[in-house]
């Protein structure tokens, strides 16, 4: 019975993080034929109240990924749960934070940018889609199903791989779900108040958490690590490496 519990927890954690993602994804591309998107609401309230509703929602969506994500938090968590379970409840949270802000990420007036000319909406709808294309690549790169807890809870077998993985895409950045993301977020044709707020506010918070990632990554790989972090750009391909 404990078994099938978190084997059915696992699996609707997967569908809650995949449909999460999903969402996000589809509300970020500000598609027209979409009921929601990013730039669908109208902002008609206070400016100030939306700007601290949107902060506070990213601190709360920065807040769970950063003490979720530490090894404390983790091993206090597993004395209330099983430790096959932690990672598919970190991805249930996540995914329910993606719902939360397409629900809930209040309009704010104004734009950025708007571009017409049609070519260059083309490219720029096209790399926003190959953004989230490299996202999902990535995590396939390096265990997706591991990546979103629904191994473990098959498998029974919550360890890591002690092997550091360079893939096809891991050869170019050291972080391309992080460089997927970038893409997805900020390339744009119409460059909303709402959606630079939005951008903003998570590349703030990939660059912090990459700081902290990096140091987990040599903990864990050591030497390895810092070969690899010498011959490969951490988000930009092909960019200088010291």
């Amino acid at each position: 019975m404990k078994k099938l519990c978190i084997l059915l927890f696992g699996i609707f954690s997967y569908l809650v993080g995949l449909l999460g993602l999903t969402a996000f994804m589809l509300y970020m591309g500000g598609w027209s034929f979409l009921p929601m998107h990013v730039n669908s609401a109208v902002a008609n309230g206070a400016t100030a109240q939306a700007i601290v509703i949107n902060l506070l929602i990213m601190a709360l969506f920065g807040l769970h990924h950063s003490i979720a994500a530490r090894s404390s938090f983790k091993e206090k968590l597993t004395r209330f749960m099983p430790v096959e379970m932690e990672r598919s409840a970190y991805v249930l949270v996540s995914g329910i934070f993606m719902f939360a802000i397409c629900l809930y990420w209040q309009p704010l007036p104004g734009s950025v940018w708007s571009v017409n000319n049609t070519i260059a909406v083309v490219v720029l709808k096209s790399i926003h889609v190959l953004g989230w294309l490299v996202l999902v690549g990535a995590t396939f790169e390096i265990d997706h199903f591991h990546l979103m807890g629904l191994k473990q809870s098959i498998t029974m077998n919550p360890s890591e791989g002690d092997r550091l993985k360079e893939n096809f895409l891991y050869r170019m950045v050291r972080h391309p779900i992080q460089t997927g993301v970038l893409l997805g977020i900020w390339s744009t044709d119409y460059m909303s108040m709402t959606q630079f707020m939005l951008s903003t506010c998570l590349t703030l918070y990939i660059f912090i958490g990459l700081h902290y990632e990096e140091k987990s990554l040599i903990s864990h790989f050591g030497d390895v690590y810092l070969d690899y972090k010498k011959r490969v750009p951490a988000v930009i391909p092909f960019w200088p490496v010291r």
